[in-house]
């Protein structure tokens, strides 16, 4: 393994913006599924593998949509429901080529907090965020839409047990505008050394 090119990946990957995705271009399935084999080695206590993935693309990326967007008109108060917002939710899924709904499946051993599970998911997400910028395809973690939402529908529709989670939603694109160089303030700053 070359850990030159493995450390510039890590300070190389980025949030790319929907926006930023070439539309109606398709990533290859294939390394859509390499994403996710990647995420299925990440750390988890206890073995319990909590990370479900549930991927739409094609004409799932509108039943994704409007699913979404007729949740908020129905859940949300009429003084406070946007036209802007609903047409948002209906249309944002169509800008990917893949959406891929993150949940957290909550075990049954009461000795690992339910944290830890988050918290092992959340490491998932970022081997395919890793796995995306080695294929140089755009991902973003949106925690928007419907991702809070403990409605019935949302749960039958995410096939949520009532202790799971969705943690949101993983949009992959093909690439058109990258996102600019990152910047982080110096690693000297947020490490203390104990000796």
């Amino acid at each position: 393994m070359n850990t030159e090119e493995f450390n510039q990946l890590i300070a190389n990957r980025r949030s790319t913006w929907p926006l930023q995705f070439e539309a109606s271009a398709r990533v290859d399935e294939e390394i859509i599924r390499q994403m996710l084999e990647n995420a299925n080695w990440a750390p988890n206590h206890g073995n319990t593998e909590p990370w479900r993935f549930k991927v739409f693309t094609g004409e799932g990326l509108k039943k994704l949509a409007d699913f979404q967007a007729e949740i908020y008109r129905k859940h949300t108060p009429v003084e406070k429901f946007t036209q802007k917002k609903y047409d948002k939710l209906s249309k944002f899924p169509l800008l990917a080529s893949h959406v891929i709904a993150i949940v957290m499946k909550r075990g049954n051993n009461p000795k690992i907090p339910e944290v830890e599970e988050m918290l092992a998911v959340a490491c998932a997400v970022q081997n395919m965020y890793l796995t995306a910028a080695a294929y140089q395809v755009g991902a973003y973690w949106s925690t928007g839409g419907v991702t809070f939402n403990r409605s019935k529908e949302v749960l039958d529709f995410f096939d949520l047990g009532s202790e799971d989670k969705l943690l949101g939603f993983f949009y992959v694109g093909k690439i058109k505008k990258p996102t600019p160089k990152g910047r982080r303030k110096p690693i000297e700053n947020k490490v203390e050394w104990v000796r």
